[in-house]
């Protein structure tokens, strides 16, 4: 007759313990039971490895190097951006051995301030004409940690309107080929780009923006209730747009010329905007003022397109406020300095 066989576990403190097991059909059940935490096991790796976890603060922000594109005249330009991991942290990194790009830095127009998540296609460089195949790095430390983007001219990273138009979402994520042709919106900043006010004056920034060939067209659409919707949605039907799974991985952004300010280097905490701006950073939460943000409202432009903001400061200092002109797709920026006294 078969004896007893022995074999071993650990307990809760890891403890190696010997453990008899019959012969026969006792040690089938033993095999069995050991089935149900297995598989709970498997199905708890499986949920781990769908876990996604966001955070409010504490994250690093990455540099994004987003690509390469002819200009007319044969030049070249680079782009770039950035990713905040953070949902409400926001830095402000000065120029300088944590915010630098290299050679030919430090100061290449790079942001100081950095608004949370994905902040796309946000400042261009001219490429120099001697790069070759060398490397422009933007060097950025926050929180401690230090994040490195490495532009080249390779062929994989060149770019074209299409390419920018998908990778933001624009015109609900639409692939149509007439986006390749489509012209970034004009603007012009009315005024002097310096500035200068006391603490708690308002400055008045004036800015004309348009879209010269209307693409992409605005329309509504997922959720959007414009005057272009005779429908618009119900309470129930909102419901289902705003709380539904994400249909694509890049969130998508209606089409319809819009133009906020933001602050580009400065204190932003510090700054305010009247009327508030809508925000030029991938927030993707529902009602969030963001072009990202379900029901996708895009205010209508001004009957004269022009926008007419007023900006505030608490705390004195040199700010560079930047104006952000997109029909959805494509940006076009412009800069003004304000020294507060």
């Amino acid at each position: 007759m078969l004896g007893p066989s022995v074999s071993a576990e650990h307990d809760v403190n890891g403890t190696e313990r010997p453990v008899k097991l019959r012969a026969g059909a006792h040690s089938l059940t033993r095999g069995r039971v050991l089935l149900v935490p297995l598989a709970a096991l498997l199905l708890f790796s499986a949920a781990s490895a769908q876990t996604r976890f966001t955070y409010s603060s504490g994250q690093v922000v990455s540099p994004a190097y987003e690509g390469w594109r002819y200009n007319e005249d044969g030049s070249v330009t680079m782009l770039f951006g950035y990713m905040n991991a953070n949902w409400l942290q926001e830095f402000d990194v000065p120029i300088g051995p944590d915010n630098n790009i290299e050679p030919g830095g430090p100061d290449q127009g790079q942001p100081t301030h950095f608004y949370p998540r994905r902040n796309p296609f946000l400042f261009t460089i001219r490429a120099p004409k001697d790069l070759g195949t060398k490397e422009l790095i933007w060097t950025l430390t926050t929180n401690g940690k230090t994040e490195h983007a490495y532009a080249s001219l390779k062929n994989d990273y060149m770019i074209d309107n299409q390419v920018i138009s998908t990778e933001v979402g624009g015109d609900f994520g639409s692939l149509r080929d007439e986006l390749r042709t489509n012209i970034p919106p004009v603007l012009k900043v009315e005024g002097d780009a310096r500035r200068s006010v006391k603490v708690g004056e308002q400055v008045t920034l004036a800015v004309f923006a348009k879209d010269p060939d209307n693409i992409p067209a605005r329309r509504g659409g997922r959720g959007a209730s414009t005057a272009s919707q005779p429908n618009p949605a119900t309470p129930a039907t909102l419901a289902n747009l705003l709380y539904r799974p994400p249909s694509s991985i890049v969130p998508a952004s209606g089409p319809g010329l819009r133009l906020s300010w933001i602050v580009y280097r400065g204190n932003a905490a510090v700054v305010t905007f009247s009327p508030d701006q809508m925000k030029t950073w991938t927030d993707t939460r529902t009602y969030a003022n963001s072009p990202w943000s379900p029901p996708y409202e895009i205010p209508e432009p001004p009957a004269d397109n022009t926008w007419v903001v007023r900006a505030t400061f608490r705390e004195p200092g040199t700010y560079v406020l930047r104006a952000v002109a997109s029909d959805g797709a494509l940006f076009t920026y412009e800069n003004v300095t304000v020294t507060v006294r």
